[in-house]
């Protein structure tokens, strides 16, 4: 697990200094010295470049658990859905397109190989998805209070959760035609944890399936 350790961090640090270089690029190059708060790096698909870098100063190996897991779920998901709608992936700049992409493609693989690693080394549990979860719900409480705090500043949707902005998110702008931006919102968040569900479930299959057998050995 040390080489995983190692991996994750030198691999967070890397996508820290890609993200800062979109930053400046965004800021000085598209955006003429003007930084667009809409570029903020505090998406879902911008939590494993933060909790990349912090995974090896995790002292407990419990805490350990609980970010591999967000990552073959929540994680893996926002690489997987990003692919139904790239509009939002497409920059003025081409080298921030193909940035974007690699990024999320990154995210998948990224995700992939949490969940071995998590599948070889410990027993899934429901509490370790729940506690995913809870992290997830962290996350949208600082994506909500960066959205209320730098509003008066400039357009910032952190999560798609800003009230302020229509939910665009593909097949829950339909909810929002229907039922109202709310909803729609509610809906999103919703559907989020039920795909990080989902995909924790086709863990938890393959682990009984393929990882019947292997000795749970890994101490970290």
């Amino acid at each position: 697990m040390k080489k995983a350790e190692s991996f994750f961090f030198y691999l967070g640090c890397a996508m820290l200094a890609s993200e800062i270089i979109k930053q400046l690029l965004l800021t000085f190059v598209a955006g003429g010295g003007h930084y667009d708060w809409w570029y903020f790096p505090f998406q879902l698909c911008s939590i494993p470049m933060y909790l990349l870098t912090l995974y090896r100063y995790l002292k407990s190996s419990y805490a350990r658990q609980i970010v591999l897991t967000f990552f073959m779920t929540y994680s893996l998901l926002g690489g997987i859905a990003v692919f139904f709608d790239t509009s939002g992936m497409h920059y003025s700049l081409a080298v921030l397109t193909v940035h974007s992409y690699l990024w999320h493609v990154l995210l998948i693989a990224v995700g992939a190989f949490s969940g071995i690693i998590l599948l070889r080394n410990a027993r899934l549990s429901i509490r370790l998805f729940l506690y995913a979860s809870l992290l997830y719900g962290v996350c949208c409480l600082i994506a909500s209070f960066l959205n209320w705090s730098i509003s008066p500043f400039g357009d910032i949707n952190m999560f798609y959760i800003n009230p302020v902005f229509r939910m665009n998110q593909v097949f829950f702008r339909r909810i929002t035609d229907h039922f109202g931006n709310f909803a729609g919102i509610a809906g999103y968040l919703t559907g989020t944890v039920l795909g990080a569900s989902v995909l924790y479930l086709l863990w938890n299959t393959v682990q009984r399936t393929w990882f019947r057998n292997t000795a749970f050995l890994s101490k970290e």
